[in-house]
């Protein structure tokens, strides 16, 4: 079963959605190298080419990549913008895991010089 990541207030959350399938990481993933057709994205799955075409639908949907035909081919591209507003809010907790981890080892060092 496919989760479509659609009627989301933000697209934050829509970009997280889809990046939670490891099917669809690995699409994207493989589109860093460029460009590439529904059969060329579905070779290294055990999924048929249909169920590959609905994780792409998702991934168009939150902006994460674009399709364009080319003769009879139809290509996905990366679109890697959407990606950037969820590094950003990533970092946000970087202060935080740095700050947890600094009183950590402050412990570690209290803990150490007591024995």
């Amino acid at each position: 079963m496919v989760l479509k990541p659609t009627g989301y207030e933000d697209g934050l959350t829509g970009v997280f959605a889809a990046l939670a399938d490891p099917t669809r990481r690995a699409i994207l993933t493989r589109l860093k190298r460029g460009d590439a057709t529904v059969a060329e994205l579905a070779a290294p799955f055990s999924m048929s080419q249909p169920a590959v075409s609905k994780h792409l639908k998702v991934l168009e949907q939150v902006g994460l990549i674009s399709r364009s035909q080319r003769a009879t081919a139809r290509l996905s591209h990366l679109e890697a913008e959407p990606l950037r507003a969820a590094v950003g809010w990533l970092m946000d907790y970087r202060g935080y895991w740095t700050e947890s981890f600094d009183r950590l080892d402050d412990l570690l060092d209290d803990l150490q010089g007591e024995s």
